[in-house]
């Protein structure tokens, strides 16, 4: 099905005929016990003096004694702490049976809107919560407006493409926000509705500016809300935004230190803008407290969320020239063999690590050989994430001339690539598109054929230009430029390289690689002054010197015929 925007009508037809109130009765037992909730104690890591998630508060129509409750499972929901969330919506059920918002609660919980979309067993129990939630009398207008637009987004859910459901749900929030301007809460969740249906292709940004105009409103008269600074942080993930949410980013580990994915979040920003310590620190305090979380929740083995910020704090560890530290993470990731849930985040931190390691130091031995991580994964399952393995042994079966070996594996990225076709996942089949193109290029490259590489490799450039990185990774494994910037480089064109690396450090600044092509090929055009200011950044990024292998695996790079 083609994601075709519902007009206002025929969503209001929609809306209207999908919320049909038809008893007051509470649900029974055997209802609730369908929907298969999450229940049990609620567990956090962080400060020692109780929880501190935010403060959040939606007025419901439920008995006062479940509004505590409510108030404290919405401070969750903002912060993406999905399962324990869950956990506290069941608790009103439990007590409350009759409380229709807390049944949209964990519909709202089984939605993720800015993850990976639910999967089957997840849309399933988000349709019977929603389905309870509309059949129950009693909701104020303000309520029943907030359950019939996620209703929107999971009716049809198993004949209806995700993309034109997450459409459905923020056209009909666009209209809970227009019924109720006053409401923040409507104001927020449409908010998230815009980034959600925002197309990864816009370079205008037009979706994540409206929502950034919503959220910046709201923020000065609650600076303490977790969903406002969670909500900035993702609509200004973009290098073009990234500066704007700063001050949230700076001010939300703070208010919600409580939460993993809180204490996480601000690395986004930290990366996009290349502050390297204050990424580390973030995510040392996230992997931290995920750990904290997978042993006091009782989890078979690690948190995903773990993995998530490791692969994070690799990534910024590299960009300071801390390799000791760098491979470290890889070599505790390999002890990691149980993770709790195994999803799309892990399968990325399993592949991206050990290839960020390997790529972004120049070790094409290693890179050529890169196994796939022996953990819980079937590869199978994601053809995005195993692109990562191919692409890196790829380039460096090329690097060490061996481009028999790296046809084989741009052969396998083909594969995968139509498989993502197949899926009619077109962001994914873009992501190892791009990865496709630029492998292909280096093998070319190693057959001698430098024409034909060098056209490649720019098409990997201006596909990667028209696309943004999803928000599981800190970037692209190696950035397309800066490998077209190498390729330049290599070929003995230094003036065409610079600019090459420039214009890649306006969307990935402070990165080091970047910076050191940049340094060498200011050198070898003979603009010596700006040679001196990127070795002068250089100094002030990484000012422990790289492991010899490293460096010279780098250079060598650059000095082959």
């Amino acid at each position: 099905m083609k994601p075709v925007l519902l007009s206002v009508l025929a969503l209001s037809g929609l809306l209207s005929t999908s919320c049909r109130q038809t008893t007051s009765q509470a649900p029974s037992q055997a209802e609730i016990n369908a929907i298969g909730l999450k229940r049990g104690s609620i567990t956090m890591c962080g400060p020692a003096q109780g929880q501190k998630l935010g403060t959040a508060s939606f007025g419901t129509s439920c008995p006062a004694a479940a509004q505590p409750d409510f108030n404290l499972a919405l401070s969750l929901l903002h912060s993406f702490e999905y399962d324990e969330a869950e956990k506290v919506f069941a608790r009103v059920i439990a007590r409350e049976p009759g409380c229709a918002m807390a049944y949209w609660g964990v519909a709202m919980c089984s939605y993720h809107p800015l993850w990976t979309p639910p999967s089957p067993a997840e849309l399933t129990k988000g349709a019977k919560a929603i389905a309870l939630a509309q059949r129950l009398a009693g909701k104020t207008n303000r309520e029943a407006a907030y359950i019939r637009a996620l209703a929107a987004f999971y009716q049809d859910w198993n004949r209806t493409e995700h993309k034109v459901r997450a459409l459905r749900f923020e056209q009909a929030m666009a209209a809970v926000h227009a019924q109720y301007p006053q409401d923040s809460e409507a104001t927020l969740f449409y908010a998230l509705a815009l980034d959600a249906a925002a197309d990864p292709a816009d370079k205008t940004f037009v979706k994540q500016k409206k929502a950034g105009f919503l959220l910046q409103a709201l923020y000065p008269g609650q600076p303490h809300h977790p969903g406002i600074l969670h909500y900035l942080i993702h609509t200004y993930d973009y290098p073009e935004l990234a500066r704007l949410a700063l001050p949230a980013a700076r001010q939300y580990a703070s208010v919600a230190p409580s939460s993993a994915h809180a204490l996480h979040m601000p690395s986004h920003i930290f990366t996009r803008l290349g502050l390297w310590d204050e990424c580390i620190a973030s995510n040392r305090a996230a992997t931290e407290s995920a750990r904290c979380y997978a042993a006091s929740a009782g989890l078979p083995g690690h948190w995903d969320e773990e993995l998530h910020g490791l692969d994070y704090l690799t990534y910024a560890y590299l960009q300071q020239g801390q390799n000791q530290l760098a491979r470290a993470q890889w070599q505790y990731l390999d002890t990691i063999r149980r993770v709790s849930p195994v999803n799309f985040k892990v399968a990325y931190a399993y592949a991206a690590i050990p290839a960020r390691y390997v790529l972004e130091n120049r070790l094409w031995q290693q890179a050529a050989h890169l196994p796939r991580h022996p953990g819980p994964l079937d590869w199978q399952q994601y053809p995005w994430q195993a692109g990562i393995i191919h692409f890196t042994r790829a380039l460096g079966q090329a690097h060490l001339g061996q481009p028999d070996s790296a046809r084989r594996e741009v052969a396998a990225l083909r594969g995968l690539h139509s498989e993502l076709v197949r899926q009619k996942d077109a962001y994914k089949a873009t992501q190892v598109r791009i990865q496709l193109l630029a492998a292909e290029a280096w093998t070319l490259l190693a057959e001698g054929k430098a024409a034909a590489a060098e056209q490649r490799m720019r098409q990997a450039t201006d596909l990667e230009d028209h696309t943004e990185k999803h928000p599981v990774t800190p970037g692209e494994v190696l950035p397309a430029r800066e490998l077209l910037a190498d390729m330049l480089l290599q070929r003995h064109r230094p003036q065409e390289a610079l600019a090459a690396y420039e214009a890649n450090l306006i969307k990935h600044p402070n990165r080091l690689n970047g910076l050191r092509g940049a340094a060498t090929a200011a050198a070898q055009s003979g603009e010596t002054a700006k040679a001196a200011r990127y070795r002068k950044q250089l100094r002030k990024l990484a000012p422990v010197a790289p492991n010899p292998e490293a460096a010279a695996a780098h250079l060598s790079s650059y000095r082959r015929p």
